[in-house]
C-alpha cells in the first residue's frame, strides 16, 4: 500500500510540473519509476497508459471544439498505431542498457528542444509521404522506448514548416493509437499491476487538471519550462551514471 501511495504521489507531482509547462509527464515519469525501483519495461508500459489516458481527455476536448484536422492527423495516427507495437515487441530482444542509452538521448532531445528550440518555420514539405514515413519511424521508437512520441513528432513537424498550434492540436489525437497499442504489446510479454497502472493513470489526469488550473494563475510559463528542460538533462544525466 505504502508504495501505491509513493507511486501516487510521484505521478501526481511529475504531471503537474509537467502541465505547467504544458508538456506531457510521461517522458519523465518512466525513468523515475524505474530509479525508484520499478522494473524498466512496466515502466514504458505505464508511461504509455498515462499518455493514452491523459491524451483521449484532450482529444475529446479538441473534437468538442471542432479544432482538429482529421485530413492531417489520420496518416499518422494510422501509421503510429502500425509501427509503435513492432517498437515494442523488439524490446523484448535490445539490451536494457542500450534502451536506457537510447532513452538518454531522447532525454536529452526533449530537453534540448523545450530549453532551445524555435518554432518559427524552416521550410515546408508537401510531399504525401512524409506523414506516413514520420509516423512509422517515430511509432517504432516511441514502442521500444515506451513514450507517446508527441516529443519526438512536434519539432520536426514545426522545423518541416507545420504550423505549431495545428500540430499540437494533432498530437492529442494521434499519441493514444500509438500509445495505447504499444501498451498491449508489452501486456503481452511482462507482468502487469492494474492497480498501479490505475492509480497513476488517474494521478497524470488529477495532476493535468491541477497543471491546467494553476496555469489560468498567470504563472511565468517559459520559467516553467527551463525547470523542466533541465529536470530532462538531470534525469539522463542520472540514467547514464547508472549505466557506467
Amino acid at each position: 500500500m505504502t508504495l501505491y501511495i509513493e507511486y501516487f504521489v510521484i505521478t501526481l507531482v511529475l504531471s503537474t510540473l509537467f502541465a505547467l509547462g504544458g508538456v506531457g509527464s510521461a517522458t519523465a515519469l518512466v525513468p523515475i519509476l524505474n530509479m525508484f525501483g520499478l522494473n524498466f519495461n512496466f515502466a514504458k508500459a505505464i508511461g504509455l497508459f498515462v499518455n493514452t489516458s491523459t491524451t483521449i481527455m484532450a482529444t475529446i476536448m479538441n473534437l468538442k471544439r471542432k479544432v482538429l484536422d482529421m485530413k492531417f492527423a489520420f496518416p499518422l495516427a494510422i501509421s503510429l498505431a502500425l509501427s509503435a507495437p513492432i517498437g515494442a515487441y523488439f524490446s523484448k530482444f535490445v539490451p536494457e542498457h542500450l534502451v536506457k542509452m537510447l532513452f538518454a538521448g531522447f532525454l536529452i532531445f526533449a530537453g534540448s528542444m523545450i530549453l532551445f528550440g524555435k518554432k518559427e518555420k524552416k521550410f515546408e514539405l508537401t510531399s504525401p509521404w512524409i506523414m506516413p514515413t514520420l509516423g512509422l519511424s517515430v511509432g517504432i521508437m516511441s514502442g521500444l522506448l515506451g513514450i507517446g512520441g508527441g516529443s519526438l513528432l512536434l519539432p520536426i513537424l514545426i522545423m518541416l514548416g507545420f504550423d505549431a498550434k495545428k500540430v499540437a492540436v494533432a498530437m492529442s489525437f494521434v499519441i493514444p493509437f500509438s500509445t495505447f497499442t504499444a501498451f498491449l504489446t508489452y501486456a503481452s510479454f511482462i507482468k502487469i499491476d492494474w492497480i498501479l497502472i490505475a492509480i497513476t493513470a488517474v494521478a497524470a489526469i488529477l495532476g493535468g487538471y491541477i497543471g491546467n488550473y494553476i496555469m489560468h494563475f498567470h504563472l511565468n510559463q517559459k520559467h516553467i519550462k527551463k525547470i523542466i528542460g533541465v529536470l530532462m538533462y538531470l534525469i539522463a544525466i542520472k540514467m547514464v551514471w547508472g549505466l557506467i
